[in-house]
């Protein structure tokens, strides 16, 4: 059986569309979720993302330029493509549509093999221009370099913080790489999450790749993310161990010589690099420090975040 080319969540509440959706798209090879209403369709996003949303815009309760307004704002859910079902010649629902942040346009009644084709098309430019990671959903690293050299230009104040987690590879060898993922995804969710509630809407949430993240907010919310990640993390960590493992406090694995060992309980630790009393001038030069902070940071055997204190000269 071939792989499935992406999940596509189609939101119509004609049963008649999702019908022609799904025989079309289902035998093109994508994995195909229904919703037939805007609060079903937002439930089902938050349940288990997909790749791509064809969304009509005319539905009942809810319209299509809602629901794209609500997932477009969201920071979770914002870098999911919208492909927009509009009636022929409706262009007010195209000019909603623009607004909410939607990404392309097919006008009912449609040709499947032009749908096709918007579909791989924007599939393909999302994932050059978000790199977003398969497995968190999150922007990758081509995405933070840009967020992080345009809020350079713009000469913007930010803290960027570089997260990672301690004892990950004990736990994956001792548990197995499928249990590394959940721990990987709820590192992902969980720092979203406080993202979306504690920063801005402009602030920035990503995934470098394996147990590296990367969060860029303003300097004066800095301290209280970081604590909130760490709170979270510490407070969900010990449930991805066995309750042997919980009760002793450690894992019994080998290290990287092959010899057995005893493995704490996994921590976070995070860097954090502002450009408050200096001035960063690239990306590599932010990872650098970070680096540096992060070398520091894996000293302590608690889950803890550190602050670059270096400054200018005159700005002590």
């Amino acid at each position: 059986m071939a792989a499935s080319k992406g999940t596509i969540l189609t939101v119509d509440d004609n049963y008649d569309i999702q019908e022609i959706l799904k025989l079309t798209l289902e035998n093109d090879g994508y994995e195909i979720k229904q919703a037939f209403n805007g609060k079903e369709a937002i439930d089902q996003v938050k349940s288990m993302p997909p790749d791509l949303i064809i969304l009509d815009f005319m539905m009942p309760e809810m319209n299509g330029h809602e629901v794209a307004k609500i997932l477009k704002g969201d920071i979770l859910y914002r870098h999911i493509p919208i492909i927009m079902l509009t009636a022929k010649g409706e262009v007010d629902d195209k000019v909603k549509g623009i607004e909410a942040g939607v990404d392309d346009y097919v006008v009912k009644p449609f040709e499947p093999i032009e749908l096709l084709a918007r579909i791989k098309m924007i599939l393909r430019r999302t994932m050059t221009s978000l790199d977003a990671n398969p497995l968190t959903k999150l922007p990758g690293n081509i995405s933070i370099k840009q967020e992080i050299n345009k809020r350079i230009e713009k000469k913007e104040k930010m803290a960027v913080c570089h997260i990672d987690l301690r004892q990950f590879k004990a736990f994956n060898d001792k548990y197995g790489f499928e249990h590394g993922d959940k721990v990987i995804k709820f590192t992902g969710e969980l720092i979203t999450n406080v993202v979306k509630t504690m920063a801005r809407e402009h602030d920035f949430a990503g995934h470098i790749g394996g147990d590296d993240f990367i969060i860029i907010c303003g300097p004066d919310i800095v301290d209280k993310i970081c604590q909130e990640v760490l709170s979270r993390f510490d407070a969900g960590i010990t449930g991805f161990y066995s309750a042997e493992d919980r009760s002793r406090g450690y894992i019994i694995s080998h290290d990287r010589k092959g010899n057995i060992n005893k493995f704490p309980v996994m921590t976070m630790y995070i860097a954090v690099v502002t450009n408050e009393r200096i001035s960063l001038e690239c990306a590599e030069e932010i990872g650098e420090i970070g680096a540096d902070l992060g070398n520091y940071a894996k000293t302590f055997s608690k889950s803890v975040y550190i602050k670059d204190r270096r400054a200018e000269p005159g700005k002590e």
